[in-house]
């Protein structure tokens, strides 16, 4: 069977990883009886690879292997942006709260002890796979229509997805896509969380660079974490846009026959900026600043900030851009 027709007509895909061939055989049989696809790895580079390979709807994951045990496998699989999303319930034998807590640390969303029971394992496989699917068909629809959408963990800023244009942004402005959300984002979405769970919708996030800008608005909430310690930040789906001024500005300069620069000056001067602001924006001084606005008051004929800045947004008017 190819990766690409894997699931076809099946209750979802599963990767099984554990060292012990005969644990393997018992979940096997059980698991493909249900109408699952299976998966097998029997150590921790192999199930990352496979993981890439196929990306399984679930992973279930044996917590101690030589050589790369459990728990790095899932700090791997959830530090890769690629395959962050997919639920791993850990089989363990150890039931001391340390090696709980170190597994769900480890990004699983659940675990199952030794010896294994096939209806337990499927029981609460059942649930994680469900809404896995769930998740996966929302990613393929915005892929599809080509949406720059992320989703975040809000309790550590944990990237658990991206569609690949979001990949491509986040890639270009902050020159890694992955695996925590740039720090800008994870502080302005802790900031509004209160009123987004009230279904506030809070200001967009604009990050600026010239006359470049990328917005993320807080689109709606995609599941509640498990409420272990008081934590139910949840996850969020952001849509990303990419904004550029570019015509805008030509439309500065050729319609008042300004230079670049004293284009970009006016510009940000409708904006609300101060010549300090303008001087970091575009990496001079604010005498340097100011100088360039003294040459675009006598082009403009004004003699005032304020003057000046009501020419230009009603010229922006004309582009769509005022304000």
């Amino acid at each position: 069977m190819s990766l690409s027709t894997l699931g076809d007509g099946s209750a979802g895909v599963v990767l099984v990883v554990d060292d012990v061939p005969d644990n393997l055989a018992v979940l096997h049989d059980a698991l493909d009886e249900s109408g699952y696809t299976v998966l097998v790895a029997i150590d921790g580079p192999t199930a990352l690879q496979r993981a890439a390979q196929a990306m399984p709807d679930v992973v279930l994951l044996d917590a101690l292997m030589p050589g790369m045990d459990g728990f790095e496998v899932a700090r791997r699989l959830k530090a890769d942006p690629a395959t962050a999303h997919i639920p791993i319930l850990f089989m363990t034998g150890l039931t001391d709260t340390e090696h709980l807590v170190a597994a769900l640390a480890a990004g699983g969303v659940d675990y199952v002890t030794k010896p294994i029971k096939a209806r337990e394992v499927l029981a609460r496989m059942a649930v994680h796979v469900q809404g896995a699917r769930a998740a996966r068909q929302t990613r393929n629809a915005l892929d599809a229509f080509g949406y720059a959408t992320v989703a975040v963990r809000a309790r550590d800023g944990r990237l658990l997805w991206q569609t690949p244009l979001a990949r491509q942004l986040l890639q270009a402005w902050f020159g890694a896509a992955g695996p925590l959300a740039p720090a800008e984002v994870q502080d302005w979405l802790r900031r509004h969380l209160p009123d987004a769970r009230r279904a506030i919708e809070p200001p967009r996030l604009a990050i600026e660079r010239g006359a470049r800008r990328l917005t993320f608005r807080l689109h709606q909430q995609v599941e509640l974490d498990d409420e272990r310690e008081g934590d139910v930040a949840g996850d969020w789906l952001l849509v990303m846009r990419e904004e550029s001024d570019a015509a805008v500005l030509e439309t500065l300069a050729q319609g008042f026959r300004l230079t670049a620069r004293e284009a970009e000056v006016l510009y940000w001067t409708a904006r609300g900026k101060t010549n300090r602001d303008i001087g970091d924006i575009l990496g001079a001084s604010p005498a340097t600043v100011k100088k360039h606005l003294e040459r675009v008051f006598a082009k403009l004929g004004v003699e005032t900030r304020t003057a000046a800045a009501a020419m230009a947004l009603e010229r922006m008017r004309g582009v769509g851009q005022a304000g």
